[in-house]
């Protein structure tokens, strides 16, 4: 049960900060929740969001991987050392660059990324069939109109987020 800081109260006209508030627990807890048990061995949840950049977009330079994921080049760079370590993506020279650097999955890293984003979509299914098809429908209609708003007030604000919200746009 989350506490309810303001007393009785809290969730009246407008209850902005309790979303605020609600969605700084929610986010954490459902990637924790949805990555336990799932995550191949020698895996991280960055080291998946990276490869599951590499999976959706292909092989990429350090600074392309580094902007999507929103990291600094530090930590880009250990993480494409552990996964070129572990066997799950690998370097390579760019051909027309001799400065920059390509990263690509390797067939560990496509099986790995398989592996756990079908368990992910598993275990999401399970948690979203506790809301009937109605109400799933307009937390997703909810969700979407926030994605734009984040994308939307992110470019206003000269920090635009790598946000492919037309990907959402199905059912």
């Amino acid at each position: 049960m989350l506490p309810d800081p303001a007393g009785a109260g809290y969730l009246s006209d407008p209850p902005h900060a309790a979303l605020a508030d609600l969605f700084s627990v929610l986010a954490p807890a459902f990637l924790k929740w949805r990555y336990a048990g799932v995550l191949v061995e020698g895996m991280t949840y960055p080291r998946m969001r990276l490869i599951h950049e590499l999976s959706e977009g292909g092989p990429q330079i350090m600074a392309a991987l580094r902007d999507r994921l929103g990291v600094s080049a530090r930590n880009i760079t250990v993480l494409v050392d552990g996964l070129e370590r572990d066997g799950f993506a690998k370097r390579a020279p760019h051909p027309d660059d001799r400065r920059a650097t390509v990263v690509e999955l390797t067939d560990k890293g496509r099986a790995a990324h398989h592996a756990v984003y079908a368990a992910h979509a598993d275990r999401a299914a399970t948690l979203f069939a506790t809301l009937d098809h109605g109400d799933q429908q307009v937390l997703l209609g909810l969700m979407r109109r926030l994605l734009d708003a984040l994308a939307a007030t992110s470019t206003a604000e000269g920090r635009p987020l790598s946000l492919d919200t037309e990907a959402f746009r199905g059912g």
